[in-house]
């Protein structure tokens, strides 16, 4: 093969992003790509590029041979996937931001590679700008990577820094963050996670050979939480973020979620403000490494697919070696978190099922306790989603088995029980 490939590509969608690749391919002659047709929805819309360039007819785009790239960045999951789906029995490789259609099509979408043998590059639809999954392919050897944890959603992290340093109320900075177009209109896809989660299967993948659907793994958004929890946080001397988080147990299953975490003010992600994502990966050998970066918008979006399109030009294929060339790991539910758990009635709390409780403070109008419970006993139920209730998880949340046989023998023996 040709050591720099000329790319035709045929583009879906000319919203945010595919107008901001647009524009940098326009400025990028040394790629030798070029968009030859672009498939939209709304012809009458007003554009900036030739009207020649537009059809709202996708066949003309996967069906012309001369088009040896398909990107597409469009907002329906289910279109998505049809359209990457044809593309790949069209002999097409496939750029996509689609974070959904891929979380919710994995499974299909490995196979398809497969089978077909073409590339299908992602990197715009984890971390937007952040080169993770790049790195978590290539760099990382399974093995050795210990712990994997990140704020993937710019819009809640937007939402959490304007109620820690403005002291807003929630329904104030989630205005504040429509207003400045990092939260859509219909927010609920950001606030309550599910962004978060659809990115972070993608990552699971990359980072621990993991295939898994989102619905399989245990998430909840920032729609709960309360002014006054942000003020516990600052007493503590914490931040409050959502943090998408994955790490290897010592019987080499892998707990994982996306939950509001309690963040210490040294660690790394307390540094990631506003629209900005972050991801700190640790490993057995090289401790920790930090990544930093816009995890949404025009340009940072349309940085990464750029990204993917140069490495097609050397026919570069995700190898996904966790999956194939280890033992892939698997997701378990068998561990404890240490959580704050804050509410406005007791009565919504199964104080029963927590192992034990630490702190506990009453309050006129809200109440709080620090305890530690099963994981499974969160999966299983849902008591900790409803409103009026406000679930955080402390740092360093995760405590094995061994752990906590342990720490359970210590606390009796402080109480002179034994």
């Amino acid at each position: 093969m040709e050591t720099h490939k000329e790319l035709t590509i045929g583009l879906f969608g000319f919203g945010t992003v595919g107008e901001g690749l647009y524009r940098i391919l326009q400025q990028t002659d040394s790629l030798k790509a070029k968009v030859k047709k672009v498939c939209i929805k709304h012809p009458d819309k007003k554009r900036n590029a030739p009207a020649e360039l537009f059809t709202t007819d996708r066949n003309v785009l996967l069906f012309d041979e001369k088009i040896n790239v398909i990107v597409e960045v469009i907002d329906n999951a289910d279109e998505a996937f049809e359209i990457i789906r044809t593309a790949f029995r069209n002999g097409k490789a496939v750029v996509s931001a689609s974070k959904k259609m891929i979380a919710e099509h994995l499974p299909e979408i490995l196979q398809l590679q497969l089978e077909t043998g073409l590339p299908f590059l992602c990197e715009a639809a984890a971390c937007a700008s952040i080169p993770v999954i790049r790195n978590l392919e290539e760099y990382y050897d399974n093995d050795l990577l210990h712990a994997i944890k990140a704020i993937v959603n710019g819009s809640t992290n937007f939402i959490l820094t304007k109620m820690f340093e403005d002291k807003l109320e929630f329904n104030e900075a989630l205005l504040l963050a429509q207003q400045l177009g990092f939260a859509e209109s219909n927010p609920a896809l950001d606030i309550e996670g599910y962004d978060a989660v659809n990115k972070w299967v993608i990552l699971l993948n990359h980072a621990y050979g993991i295939v898994e659907h989102p619905d399989n793994v245990l998430f909840t958004g920032i729609q709960n939480i309360q002014l006054s929890d942000a003020a516990v946080a600052k007493e503590k001397n914490y931040d409050i973020k959502l943090v998408a988080q994955a790490q290897k147990l010592q019987n080499g299953k892998v707990a994982a979620f996306v939950l509001p975490q309690f963040v210490n003010h040294e660690d790394h992600l307390a540094f990631v403000k506003n629209e900005y994502n972050g991801v700190v990966i640790e490993t057995g050998f090289a401790d920790k490494q930090f990544f930093y970066g816009k995890g949404a918008g025009s340009f940072p979006t349309a940085s990464a697919v750029l990204s993917d399109i140069s490495a097609l030009r050397y026919d570069y294929h995700y190898e996904y070696k966790k999956l194939y060339h280890h033992k892939p790991s698997e997701l378990t539910t068998d561990f404890y978190v240490r959580t704050y758990i804050s509410f406005d009635k007791i009565s919504k709390v199964p104080k029963d099922d927590f192992e034990w409780i630490e702190e506990w403070h009453g309050g006129q109008e809200r109440n709080y306790f620090i305890g530690t419970i099963h994981f499974e006993k969160l999966v299983k139920s849902d008591w900790w989603m409803q409103p009026g209730v406000s679930l955080i998880l402390a740092p360093e949340a995760i405590i094995e088995n061994i752990e906590i046989r342990l720490l359970k023998k210590r606390s009796l023996e402080l109480a002179g029980v034994i």
